[in-house]
């Protein structure tokens, strides 16, 4: 029966089997494995059983799901593979794995609850993690886990970065690693603007094709790039200044 063990630092915090179902990760505690930390996602990742094999799926989580030190949207399972959900380890085990095991059946999931916002992990701080979790799992572990095998160096992506330089938010330094970014003052906003005047929604950061581009929410929000207004969408490039509702920020890429 296939297995995951959850794992933080040097520590096993619990193992939990796959049953006959798609299994979800993430904080909320509707999950089948609930991780209560806010570097995860609310429904971070899925695991479910594709033809003969067991396959991760990324759920859009803010700040990514790992797979043997490489970032994936979706990849196929081998027994003693790593995966990295925000700062835990969880490992795949499969003691038997057949081509001819039926694949699951799925069940509906339950309604989601409200929860914190999801914390985003700067860029050194997500590859500190990753480098701490693979020098943890170098060796056997206390449970004589297999050392995972090798990974190809992954390609490497750019990923947005916002510096306040001005105005009133919850922080100083935003790293843009999901498709979509808000700023507003809404509790689902990225960018968090501080302030009674604060609109809910000022804009949208999304990323394509590793490019980011802003656009308005609204008419009625006025957004500046460079000292000039523009109307729809822009394009970000390395080092432009970005203004919206009070707020100045230089915009830059880190890979």
């Amino acid at each position: 029966m296939a297995k995951l063990i959850l794992k933080f630092e040097q520590n096993i915090l619990k193992e939990v089997g796959l049953a006959n179902e798609t299994f979800t990760i993430g904080r909320l505690p509707d999950n089948m494995l609930q991780i209560d930390n806010l570097a995860v996602s609310g429904h971070h990742a899925k695991i479910y059983w594709d033809a003969d094999h067991y396959v991760v799926e990324d759920l859009g989580s803010l700040n990514g799901t790992y797979v043997n030190n490489q970032r994936v949207g979706k990849a196929a399972l081998k027994s003693g593979d790593i995966m990295t959900i925000g700062k835990h380890l969880v490992q795949f085990k499969d003691e038997v794995q057949t081509a001819s095991s039926p694949r699951p059946a799925e069940k509906p999931g339950p309604v989601t609850p409200k929860l914190d916002a999801t914390v985003v992990l700067d860029t050194k701080k997500a590859q500190d993690i990753i480098a701490a979790n693979a020098a943890a799992s170098a060796g056997s572990g206390p449970l004589g886990l297999s050392k995972p095998a090798p990974s190809p160096t992954p390609a490497k992506e750019r990923f947005g970065i916002l510096k306040v330089l001005e105005g009133r938010t919850d922080q100083t330094q935003y790293v843009l690693t999901g498709k979509m970014a808000m700023i507003g003052k809404s509790d689902m906003a990225t960018i968090r603007l501080k302030g009674f005047f604060a609109p809910k929604t000022a804009a949208l950061i999304s990323k394509r094709d590793n490019k980011y581009f802003i656009t308005a929410s609204d008419k009625k929000s006025r957004i500046k790039v460079n000292g000039e207004d523009f109307p729809g969408q822009k394009e970000l490039k390395e080092g432009d200044i970005v203004e919206v509702a009070g707020v100045k920020a230089a915009f830059s890429f880190q890979e």
